[in-house]
């Protein structure tokens, strides 16, 4: 009998790796409760890092680097570290929207060798009024050298983009005075002075738009009427 519960359970196991690429899944959640449970919070416009390391499942044919596929799969992990740290999602569907990938780019370096160790820097480096442009970094663990840097799109739909960083970056306004005038300000808005929000005493910019992310946009554009004119 137990034999025969053994052979059924393996045989489940096996089925759900043939039909689902099971460990992702698992190795998924896994991040969302270590970064919801575990980890503290960060603000919006801080970096956050998660480590990694480079096994046999993510080397390419030729035995000898990472495959370069599996860089974008590790930034999926490192983004969703994140969003749960920094409370992008949840803010996100709070107010009733949802957040796809739109666009992606990036730049191999030098190549990441088996079982080497690594860590992932991940920042908001822009947003607009539909996006926000993440940047990735795959740094090595001993020298820092930058291995890699992705540039992410994150369309947010069915809700304002500006109204989630206003609520995000107001959220961080915990140590300002409790005068009330920047009560009122709170209750009415981001407390800030046009595109800067004052936060711990410091002031937290809105970043401006960097070079490489408008030529970016550029190509896109450029791409999208491409494709419209062939349909």
């Amino acid at each position: 009998m137990i034999c025969v519960a053994a052979g059924i359970t393996m045989g489940c196991i096996v089925g759900l790796y043939a039909l689902f690429e099971l460990h992702y899944f698992l190795r998924m959640c896994l991040c969302v409760v270590i970064a919801r449970c575990f980890k503290k919070k960060m603000h919006i416009l801080d970096s956050t890092i998660v480590g990694g390391i480079c096994l046999t499942n993510d080397i390419d044919t030729l035995l000898y680097h990472m495959n370069n596929a599996r860089y974008l799969r590790e930034i999926d992990f490192a983004r969703v570290d994140f969003y749960e740290r920094t409370l992008l999602y949840r803010t996100i569907r709070n107010k009733g929207g949802s957040v796809v990938q739109g666009a992606t780019t990036i730049r191999y370096r030098r190549f990441i060798r088996p079982f080497t160790r690594f860590t992932i820097s991940s920042k908001i480096v822009y947003w607009d009024d539909q996006s926000i442009f993440m940047e990735h970094r795959f740094l090595g663990s001993s020298d820092r050298f930058i291995h890699c840097i992705a540039l992410c799109r994150q369309r947010v739909i069915e809700c304002s983009v500006e109204d989630v960083m206003a609520t995000l970056l107001k959220s961080s306004t915990a140590h300002m005075d409790k005068s009330t005038d920047c009560l009122d300000k709170l209750e009415s808005g981001v407390y800030s002075r046009g595109d800067t929000v004052v936060m711990n005493g410091t002031s937290r910019l809105k970043p401006q738009l960097p070079m490489e992310v408008a030529k970016w946009l550029e190509w896109n554009d450029i791409s999208s009427t491409n494709l419209r004119s062939e349909c």
